[in-house]
């Protein structure tokens, strides 16, 4: 299960994903928000990161307009590694390298062709397993 979830800025983005994800078969819940209405992506953050932290969705991917706001907000909670992704090989490396939970993606920095790539980068792509790369998430977290 993928959580989803954006602020008004990243909305018309995260509907084209939710298509996609379907279209693939992959089961998700949308998190909010709903319109193109503003609010405050924090919130967006903390619904979508604490979905992951409970198991109940494998990994998460959060939209606003840039990413930064959103990957900030998310990445504030322990235990969670929100990585703000601009193509198909950053995307890629997060995954293998840090073993990311949560995308995030800027609706108004890249257009739904390319979102979409990195979207399926993101899902597709297992963590690596390497003792280094598990060593600096712990280093990371703190353990």
């Amino acid at each position: 299960m993928i959580a989803i979830a954006c602020d008004h800025g990243g909305y018309q983005l995260k509907q084209e994903i939710k298509a996609h994800l379907e279209k693939r078969g992959l089961a998700f819940q949308d998190f909010g928000c709903d319109s193109e209405a503003a609010v405050d992506y924090p919130i967006y953050a903390r619904k979508v990161a604490d979905a992951v932290l409970r198991g109940e969705c494998e990994r998460g991917i959060l939209i606003c307009g840039t990413g930064i706001g959103i990957s900030i907000a998310a990445n504030r909670i322990k235990g969670i590694r929100a990585a703000l992704c601009t193509d198909c090989f950053m995307a890629e490396a997060t995954r293998q390298h840090n073993d990311a939970n949560i995308l995030a993606l800027g609706g108004r920095v890249v257009g739904p062709g390319l979102a979409l790539k990195i979207v399926d980068t993101f899902l597709d792509t297992p963590f690596s397993g390497q003792e280094r790369h598990q060593r600096r998430i712990e280093l990371i977290e703190g353990e």
